[in-house]
């Protein structure tokens, strides 16, 4: 009896990793295109950005500083993502970016979503709380089989 309840759940376990690859793959572009957006722009940060009110321990860096780490990390950690790798930490590191994104861009202006994204409408914080959803997933679940981390740890439990 066992056996049958378990069936849908074995059918459907291979499917997993692939779930886990396009929560990689979706999260981990918008993220590498917002960090390219940033670092294309070059240095000083636009003026929006300067002006806006960060929280601690940002405050005490300059809006210049704060604009070259959150596109540096945005590239980085996203391209991690994408790849699985180090997925866990990767996760981690953009959903601290998402919550200062929504401290001190997204929350204020209230609940929009894709329909409105390309208007002034568009910079709610619908959006960041889908990519939070997602990252809180991949940092809780990992990046699957299908992902640069699982070859490392098969590799490294290989005997020499």
């Amino acid at each position: 009896m066992n056996s049958w309840l378990s069936l849908p759940e074995r059918a459907l376990s291979p499917l997993t990793d692939w779930g886990l690859l396009a929560l990689r793959l979706w999260a981990g572009q918008e993220f590498l295109l917002a960090g390219y957006t940033k670092l294309s722009a070059g240095l000083p940060a636009p003026a929006w950005f300067a002006g806006l009110s960060f929280p601690f321990p940002h405050t005490l860096l300059g809006a210049d500083l704060n604009w070259v780490m959150a596109g540096g990390l945005e590239l980085a950690l996203g391209l991690a993502l994408i790849l699985g790798l180090m997925t866990r930490l990767a996760a981690l590191g953009l959903l601290y970016i998402t919550y200062v994104a929504v401290y001190t861009v997204h929350f204020d202006l209230g609940w929009a979503g894709w329909n409105q994204i390309e208007t002034e409408h568009g910079l709610g914080f619908k959006v960041p709380l889908m990519l939070g959803i997602m990252l809180l997933a991949l940092l809780t679940q990992g990046g699957g089989r299908l992902a640069v981390d699982r070859l490392l740890h098969t590799s490294r439990s290989k005997p020499a």
